[in-house]
């Protein structure tokens, strides 16, 4: 399949470190190479939200699209799915989701993201959500469990026209804390980049290299154990209200700590979410979901 996975420059220097080859499947073989593109549209016949094409190699595909949501009936409903059971060693995926035609949609995966043990190379996973005028994207993922020795690369690209929303998030745990597996990863590197008619209006990344750094440093989580961040964008008008609403939501909420920033170039707005659950964080998530939810659909 001859598609642009990551190209080599994108490949950040801390993850290049890691390009050794050992025994392992070679890179880009079958098995190795996952990808999954989705075009969504909204149907006025059926007033729908439906899958118009669709495209994937094993080890990711999709279900087809469950419309369960009685608040949102025409909104669908999609879960990424694996049957590899996680990532591997010189695994590549890369994941396009378009939206046009006023689609509505909520996308999630199957079950957490788990990052296997790794002895040679890295993993990356690429995902472009391109979310065109006047739709609405959910794009909320499980949470992402990195083993022992694991590294992991992700990159999300982002195109969303300016009436448009899209909402995306991703929790990072810290292991298999029940193995004993707590920070015990390489690195998880984690960048989003939102473009606008090629013109980048922010650049947001996380890199966690817990046998390098503290991670329990009051500047990186403190006490906490669990990182979340979310991405919201949307209309000007919708901005200012939203960090309201949801700031007055996280302070009420006395599960998790966070906070919420004005992106670059008035773009959206940013959300950082520590805690010590995945699941009190994974609510936190789709209340916030809630509110945006509200917001746009009141300002339609």
């Amino acid at each position: 399949m001859s598609l642009e996975f990551c190209s080599p420059e994108e490949i950040p220097g801390e993850i290049k470190l890691y390009d050794k080859k050992i025994l392992q499947m070679s890179v880009g073989q079958t098995g190795k190479v996952g990808y999954l593109k989705i075009n969504l549209e909204h149907d006025s016949y059926r007033n729908k939200t439906v899958i118009t094409h669709q495209k994937s190699q094993v080890p990711l595909y999709i279900q087809k699209a469950l419309y369960y949501d009685e608040t949102f009936p025409s909104m669908s409903h999609l879960f990424v799915l694996s049957p590899s059971g996680g990532i591997l060693q010189g695994d590549r995926y890369r994941i396009d989701i378009t939206l046009t035609k006023n689609a509505i949609s909520h996308i999630t995966t199957q079950g957490a993201t788990r990052i296997y043990k790794m002895n040679s190379n890295y993993a990356t996973q690429i995902i472009n959500l391109n979310v065109d005028k006047n739709c609405y994207l959910e794009f909320i993922p499980e949470q992402l469990i990195p083993y022992k020795n694991s590294r992991y690369f992700q990159k999300i690209n982002f195109n969303v026209d300016k009436t448009a929303t899209l909402v995306y998030s991703e929790i990072i745990v810290p292991g298999r804390v029940a193995m004993g597996e707590l920070f015990d990863y390489d690195i998880c590197y984690l960048k989003s980049v939102a473009m606008s008619k090629q013109e980048i209006l922010f650049n947001d990344s996380c890199i966690l290299e817990p046998k390098k750094q503290k991670i329990n440093l009051s500047s990186v989580l403190g006490n906490n154990t669990v990182l979340a961040s979310v991405y919201v964008l949307t209309k000007k008008e919708n901005i200012s209200v939203l960090k309201q609403k949801i700031n007055c939501y996280l302070e009420e909420n006395g599960e998790v700590e966070g906070g919420v920033s004005i992106l670059p170039n008035n773009c959206g707005i940013g959300i950082r979410i520590l805690s010590n659950s995945s699941e009190d964080t994974r609510t936190t998530i789709y209340q916030i979901a809630k509110i945006v939810r509200k917001i746009t659909f009141t300002n339609v």
